[in-house]
């Protein structure tokens, strides 16, 4: 293992200049080391007339951890938070249809929709028992499928999910309601690194490079967000009346400074499971799995080893 990180490590300073001035060469290389070090490998399967890309790593013999991300994302947001668990868990974080490079076609993208496409997915790996992880409105995707199957689901986490109307209105959902954009779709190039501010307290450090390069293909996805996040909020299922049906052990973790989806949601949410575990990290923005995927993920390995 030393003697691959080495190699990718000297690989990568040889063509330093190279990458930087090709962005996507550059994301590329990245994406590659990041994926050798959680064990991961790329896949894809055809589901329904969708071809659905993901990830999968550790033993096949393992519990299945299934990671779902959120809204304008991809699976590239578990890469570092799985490290830790590919040695003992299989792992899978998949693209979720309309997302990452998963198919995109004009359909419907709801949450109930898009909880059915992922058990479909499930049954085509063949996977009969699974941990569920989602954030944001993959949590809310992760509460539903939970509800529905219970039989399936060994335990729920939801990192800062959608879905439930919080006490507090959270900053964003404020901010639509008085008519200005949405802050998590990008418009223009400036709009990205409001972005990253808005979605995390510290952001990821970025070369203006890359960050020109997010925000381009962000404005390419502008219109297919603006739709789906439509479609979120008029086909919206509340979880208030799903979450007592969930059997399985359930995480709620939340950063405390979300603007997103505003942490009160716990008060809500709380009462209604049967099992509740809850982690509020400081400091920490709406994507703790990509603000601080260490901790993030001692907080998951403590969940799953009964700690909390």
């Amino acid at each position: 293992m030393k003697k691959l990180l080495l190699g990718l490590i000297l690989l990568l300073a040889a063509t330093a200049g190279t990458l930087y001035l090709s962005p996507p060469l550059l994301i590329g290389s990245m994406r590659f080391v990041e994926r050798q070090l959680a064990g991961l490998s790329p896949r894809e399967v055809q589901v329904d007339g969708l071809t659905i890309h993901y990830y999968e790593g550790g033993p096949a013999t393992g519990e299945t951890l299934l990671m779902i991300h959120g809204f304008g994302a991809n699976r590239d947001n578990w890469l570092r938070f799985a490290r830790p668990f590919t040695s003992r868990y299989h792992v899978i974080a998949l693209d979720l249809p309309g997302f990452g490079e998963s198919s995109k076609p004009d359909a419907l993208y709801d949450v109930a929709t898009q909880s059915e496409r992922l058990h479909a997915f499930v049954k085509a790996l063949k996977v009969d028992k699974l941990h569920l992880i989602g954030n944001s409105m993959g949590g809310h995707i992760a509460a539903l499928y939970a509800a529905r199957y219970p039989e399936q689901v060994l335990s729920v986490a939801l990192f800062d999910n959608a879905g439930v109307t919080s006490p507090h209105k959270s900053e964003m959902f404020a901010m639509i309601e008085r008519g200005e954009p949405n802050p998590l779709v990008v418009r223009q190039a400036e709009d990205f690194g409001k972005l990253m501010e808005f979605v995390f307290v510290t952001p990821p450090p970025l070369p203006d490079a890359l960050k020109q390069h997010f925000a381009e293909q962000s404005m390419a996805n502008q219109a297919h967000y603006d739709a789906i996040f439509t479609q979120l909020r008029e086909r919206y299922v509340p979880l208030e009346p799903e979450l007592p049906k969930i059997q399985a052990p359930t995480l709620l973790l939340w950063g405390d400074q979300d603007r997103v989806l505003d942490v009160s949601s716990i008060d809500v949410m709380k009462p209604l499971l049967r099992k509740p575990s809850v982690v509020i990290m400081k400091d920490c923005g709406h994507a703790p799995m990509l603000e601080r995927p260490e901790e993030a993920a001692q907080h998951y390995q403590d969940f799953l080893d009964g700690k909390l």
